[in-house]
Formats: C-alpha cells, structure tokens, sequence
C-alpha cells in the first residue's frame, strides 16, 4: 500500500509541475471571484429576507388566474365592422407566469426542432441547403428589435398577418397576439433551433445499422422514429429542450418588447432602474435566487451533455454516413407547400431587421421607402457610434482574458489527472446555463459591497470594468470548447517527446500544443467575440448604471433597447442588428468555410 501511495503521488507531482499549477490556480480563482462569490452573495442578501413575503404577493405569485386568455371584439375599425380576435393569456403571477411560458415555449420549440431536425437529417431534396440557412436564421443575434418585428407581425391593428387576413383576403377579422402570448410565441420563433440543431446532431450520429435492423423486424414509418430513432437521439433532445427552457426563464427582450412586466426576468430588470442610487431592492436578489435554482436543476440534469469531455466527443462526428432517402413527389410537395413556407416565416423576425434597416418608414403593414440614412446613423448619432466603440472595447478586452482562462482550462482538463478536474470543468461550463441577469445582481451586490469607491464601483466609476468581467464569464464556454476539443486530437506524445528533450512545460505549450491547436482557438475566440458584442442580459442591466451621456459607457444592446422607444429610433436600431448580423456571417464563414471548424451556436 505504501508502494502505490509512492507512485500516486510521484504521477502527481510529474502533472502539477509549476506552470500546470498555475494554469488550474488561474482559472479556478477567476471563476471563483466572479463567478461563485457573486452567485453565493446573492443566496446571502436573498437569505435575509423571507421568499414567502414575495411569493404571497399576488404580484409574483397566485393560483388564481386573471385575466382572459382570449379577447373577442365585434366593433368598427376603420369604417368596416370587424371582429378583433387577439390572444393575451392569462397571468398567475411572475413566477408562475415564468415557469408557465418556459414550459409552453419548451414544449412548441421541441416540436418544431424535432420535426426539422429529422426532415433535414433522413431525406434529400432539391433546396435542402437554402432552407436549413433560413432554420438557422433565428440564432442571429439582433437583440430587441428580432421581438419588434414579431410583436409587430402580430399586431391586430397593422400586423401583417391582420392585414393580409382583413385587407387581402377580405375577411372580417382582425387577428393578433400580444402580452403574455406574444413572449411565448417570440421565444419559441426565436429558440426552436436550439433544438433543431441539437437534435438534428444526434440524429447524423446514430448508426444506420440500428435503424435497418428495425426494419427488417417490421418496425417502418412512425413506428420507426417512436421506437428507434426518437429514443436515441434523446441526448440532443434533453439538452435542446433544456437550453430552451433556461433561455426562455432569463430572456429579458421579449417581455420588454411585449412591455409585459408579469415575468420575473422584468421585475429584475426593472429593478435596475433604481439601482443608479446605489441601491438594489432585495426583491431583486430573491427574483434572482429562484431564477438561478430553477436554471442550476435542469442544468444537472444536461450536464453530462455539455461538459468539455462529451463536447468535444461529439464534435468529432460520426465513423458511418447518414441514412438518407429521396423523397417522393408527395413529400417534395409537403416539404415546398409546408416545410418552406413555415421556415420563411420562422426566419422572417431576421428579415425583418434587415428590412427594416433599409426602409423610411414601417407604421403599416409594410415597409416604404428605401434609404442609407439609417446605417449612416451608426456613424454619425454620437450616442450609437460611442455605444459600438464600448461594444468593441468591452468586448476586445474581455477577449484576451477569455483566451487566457480558455487555454489555460482546457489544457488542464484534457491532460492533467489531478483530482478536482472535473469540478473546473463544472465551472468553466455552467456559464451557459447560469442566467445572465442573475449575474448582473450578484455583480452589483459584490462590486458595491466589497469595491465601494474603487475603480470597480459600478456607480462610482460606471460600468465598463464590469462588463468585461461579466463578458469574460459568461462567453469562455464557446472558446474553452474549441480549445479542448483541439487538444484531443493533439496525441500527448507529441508534448512528452518535447519535455524528454528537456523543453519546460510552458515552452512545450507556447511552441508545440497553442500551434497545433490554433485554428481551434482562433474559431473559438471569434465565437466569443460575437457573443460578447451581442450580451444582452448583462449589457442593459450593468450597461445602464452609468446611465447614457456624451461620454457614456453603455454598450450596444444598451443603446438598442434606449432607441427602441424614440422617433425613428426602431430603424436606428434595425441599422444595428444588421452590424450584429453581418458580423455574425462573417464568423460563421471564417469558422465554417476558411477554418473548417465547428460554428457553436449559442446553447449548441
């Protein structure tokens, strides 16, 4: 026993070597300080008041729904008598009312993304490309004004759909949706590819073999994707449809949009409005508490699907081809008549934005005029140009500390084996699931507790070092995977043979492991840099306690959500989300085309 005590410990003193050391110290430290201590402070400032005061609000939460899901109104419109039909839903309270939609817009985005997924996955048709693009589309970042464009797709008075009903048609009727409805239907347009994408992975990886001996045993159509083909893409399936549930509980846009203030993602938000003063309510931490509880249970219940070790399993794809069919006339017609059509509209929020860019005015049901002026505004609005000059510093910097906690993560959870290694893995990964507004409060209660009149004071020196830490935090995921699935295709003979010849740890790295795997980070940094430049939930929270002068602080999505309510501040904001868009193309086609790496959607 002595004997083997002996070799455990001389294996572990030939992995923690003082640059190995460093590497898991400098990750682990970060991620406690800015990661852990915030969260835990939140638990401590919600702990000294009582959850049951809030929850007996009627406010947050009541079993008696108010309310009608439905308002029916015959009336005259516009010199014509017409029915208005627009569905509201029905409040229980912002907890409830939270937990309700996450639950609806779950349950609507698993069906269209499961339906998708496996059209695009055992079929080839004509097209097939064009429309898995337009099924990827709603996972370009334009935040607010993508939720614009839908509340005004759907909006009874000059939605497009209303129109084209009453208008086009010739009926009677006046449709929309609105309120509590409008979020739902705006999250699952918006989060149905986490599924799809998810799912549609699972599927290219079961193996045909299984499938056909399903076959042979009689089991054919539906019976087969129940049996088969559903069951073992369950994985992608579990992780989808919990990512669109986490999404959906934290997602600030849509209620704000909808101005609907009977969810908690609102209530936290708005709290912020008075936190200027320096001051947070503690209703914020409690809001913040139950958002992080339910976000961390159905994260445990994923988290074997997104570690960095079954990443980047996954991301090295299947050892067989795909089953693939052709379709019959029958099925080309669904897919052409239904399949497309249902894309196009699914996709049209992006559209949308770019339409709405280069248009003079929308204030019916569609756009008129063609002009430049609005993407001028980008340059020459001292308040939007400032805000892109932020974004890009905020971002830029926040980049360096992602490579550097990325690198250094990753490495020491593919090669060391050390105990503890899994728990950094947990750290480095739970960023994707911990709700970015949760964040936001356990930074302000930190910063303004343990930093008061230092440069990390938010409301004495404005938000900007914030920031960059929160950015840092919530977007290492997407490089610290790529740079751990990098690492496992780099065999560790090449690093042993480095340091029998008498080249230092970190030497091996600088000059053998970081080139072999640079195509990994590179495509792995400027995901990050995307989704920095694009942080919602963080950037109008924190972004907003400098609050917006000549020389503020504030980031994009700030000044997005600001323009949104101003006289032709909306195409001002389209202008944006077309930055935000075009920027995101142009990743994806450097990750894609030119580094032929893995693209990582958000959540995927």
């Amino acid at each position: 026993m002595g004997g083997s005590a002996a070799s455990k410990l001389r294996k572990l003193s030939f992995y923690l070597d003082p640059v190995l050391i460093a590497q898991l110290l400098l990750p682990t430290t970060i991620l406690f300080l800015f990661l852990v201590a915030p969260l835990l402070l939140v638990a401590y400032v919600a702990g000294q008041y009582s959850i049951f005061d809030v929850l007996s609000d009627p406010t947050y939460f009541s079993l008696r729904p108010r309310g009608q899901p439905v308002l029916i109104l015959r009336t005259s419109f516009r010199g014509r008598e017409v029915t208005i039909i627009k569905v509201v839903g029905v409040s229980f309270g912002a907890v409830i009312n939270s937990l309700i939609n996450a639950v609806i817009v779950t349950a609507g985005a698993t069906v269209l993304g499961v339906a998708v997924a496996f059209v695009f996955a055992r079929y080839e048709f004509p097209g097939k490309t064009v429309l898995r693009i337009l099924a990827t589309m709603p996972l370009l970042l334009t935040p607010f004004i993508n939720v614009f464009v839908i509340r005004k797709l759907f909006d009874w008075r000059d939605g497009i759909i209303s129109w084209f009903v009453c208008d086009v048609l010739g009926l009677p009727l006046r449709l929309g949706v609105d309120s509590i409805a409008g979020v739902a239907v705006a999250q699952i347009m918006t989060f149905f590819p986490l599924v799809y994408l998810n799912v549609y992975s699972s599927m290219v990886n079961i193996d045909p073999s299984l499938e056909e001996q399903a076959e042979n045993l009689g089991a054919k159509g539906f019976r087969l994707f129940r049996t088969v083909t559903l069951p073992l893409s369950l994985p992608g399936l579990a992780a989808g449809s919990a990512l669109v549930f986490i999404f959906s509980l934290e997602d600030v846009a849509a209620p704000i949009v909808f101005n609907e203030k009977r969810f908690i993602s609102y209530q936290v938000f708005s709290k912020f409005i008075e936190a200027t003063t320096g001051q947070l309510s503690p209703v914020a931490a409690i809001l913040a508490l139950i958002l992080l509880l339910l976000a961390l249970t159905i994260f445990a219940s994923i988290r074997r699907y997104v570690m960095l070790r079954q990443y980047a399993m996954l991301s090295r794809g299947g050892r067989w081809k795909p089953r693939m069919r052709k379709l019959s006339a029958k099925g080309l017609l669904a897919i052409y008549l239904v399949l497309a059509p249902l894309l196009v509209f699914l996709a049209f929020p992006q559209l949308g934005v770019i339409i709405y860019a280069f248009s003079e005015r929308w204030t019916g049901p569609l756009p008129q005029g063609f002009t430049l002026k609005n993407l001028w505004s980008i340059v020459e609005d001292p308040l939007v140009s400032r805000a892109v000059i932020n974004s890009l510093t905020y971002s830029l910097s926040a980049l360096a500390l992602i490579i550097l906690l990325g690198i250094s993560a990753s490495y020491v959870i593919a090669r060391a084996r050390v105990p503890g290694v899994d728990l950094l893995d947990l750290l480095v990964t739970s960023p994707v699931a911990i709700p970015g507004l949760v964040i936001a409060v356990g930074y302000f209660y930190f910063f303004t507790t343990f930093f008061r009149g230092t440069p990390l004071d938010p409301i004495v020196s404005g938000p900007s070092l914030l920031l960059v830490l929160a950015y840092s935090v919530r977007r290492l995921p997407f490089t610290a995977r790529a740079v751990f699935a990098g690492l496992q295709q780099v065999h560790i003979a090449l690093e042993e043979a480095s340091l029998n010849l008498g080249a230092g740890r970190l030497r091996t790295l600088v000059n053998i492991v970081i080139p072999l795997i640079s195509l990994n980070l590179l495509s792995g940094a400027l995901v990050s840099f995307v989704y920095c430049m694009s942080e919602t939930s963080t950037s109008i929270t924190l972004g907003g306690l400098g609050g917006v002068g000549e020389s503020h602080q504030a980031p994009i999505t700030f000044i997005m959500l600001d323009y949104l309510n101003r006289v032709g501040g909306p195409h001002i904001v389209a202008s944006l989300g077309v930055l935000l868009i075009s920027l995101q193309l142009l990743v994806i086609t450097l990750v894609n085309v030119v580094f032929k790496q893995r693209y990582a959607y958000v959540g995927v």
